[in-house]
């Protein structure tokens, strides 16, 4: 079972308040397939640097309203 990360995003509420845009539409806007999606949406998957700004461009919003990171407690900054 693949670990899941600390990188969380808004993907699903993003295609929903974009025309209610499919896994798949994203998918083939982003270049991968939909079960990439689906892992990156559900946090077993994080995507590379370039599919990440892929995916904020499709949705014309800036990273960090994409993805976010949340650090453990105690973790050196």
């Amino acid at each position: 079972m693949a670990k899941a990360t600390r990188v969380t995003n808004e993907i699903r509420t993003l295609r929903f308040t974009h025309g209610e845009m499919t896994q798949a539409e994203l998918a083939d806007r982003i270049g991968v397939t939909r079960q990439t999606v689906i892992a990156i949406e559900q946090g077993r998957y994080s995507p590379s640097l370039e599919m990440a700004f892929r995916i904020a461009r499709v949705f014309g919003v800036p990273l960090n309203d994409v993805f976010q990171y949340t650090e453990d407690e105690g973790e050196a900054r």
